[in-house]
């Protein structure tokens, strides 16, 4: 933590769970292909999330980023998500 009151910074990375159809990542990876990157074998596409919040302890702030993440920024049928809290 930084000085008192400053934020908690933290990340959430948002990735379709293995043996989910990834269109997006397909379209990439065809283009990808088709460019003469033969070296290329998939593609995954995912969600980047940088959120700052008020000063807290590190362990409640990963605790309220799991579960908004589980409740509203991934899809927990398709979706794993991993937060990293600075």
């Amino acid at each position: 933590m930084g000085f008192p009151g400053s934020p908690v910074r933290a990340q959430v990375y948002v990735t379709y769970k293995p043996g989910v159809l990834d269109p997006q990542g397909q379209t990439v990876c065809h283009t990808l292909r088709d460019r003469g990157q033969s070296e290329i074998q998939d593609v995954r596409i995912g969600k980047y999330i940088e959120i700052e919040l008020a000063e807290m302890p590190k362990e409640r702030a990963e605790a309220l980023l799991k579960r908004i993440s589980d409740e509203l920024l991934a899809n927990p049928v398709t979706e794993s998500f991993r937060v990293e809290v600075k």
